[in-house]
């Protein structure tokens, strides 16, 4: 018992058999915010998902109507940090940096 405890608190997880492995990529965090964006605004057929690499960050770009913009954005800019943040923790698995903008 006290090997396994050294093993599992020594960050060898090769020993242990646990060895996770990223999956997905950037077409997933673009069908994610494309996901996210279409169930929050009232005319999903018009969003738009287009990403960019620019240095070492990935630019996700989000376009639709004037009118869902402010769905997308939220009370005080709360709903679209959230999506950044999930964005950007799911990149960090991939070894890379995303930010999402809403084009007006």
């Amino acid at each position: 018992m006290l090997g396994f405890l050294k093993k599992l608190f020594s960050g060898s997880d090769s020993e242990l058999g646990f060895n996770p492995k990223p999956t997905g990529g950037v077409e997933d965090l673009e069908m994610f915010v494309k996901y996210v964006v279409t169930n929050l605004v009232d005319k999903p057929q018009v969003v738009n998902v287009e990403s960019e690499q620019r240095e070492k960050v990935l630019v996700i770009k989000v376009t639709c109507q004037k009118e869902d913009v402010g769905k997308i954005i939220g009370k005080n800019g709360k709903t679209i940090e959230a999506i950044r943040s999930l964005v950007n923790g799911a990149a960090g698995r991939l070894g890379t940096r995303a930010n999402v903008e809403v084009a007006d």
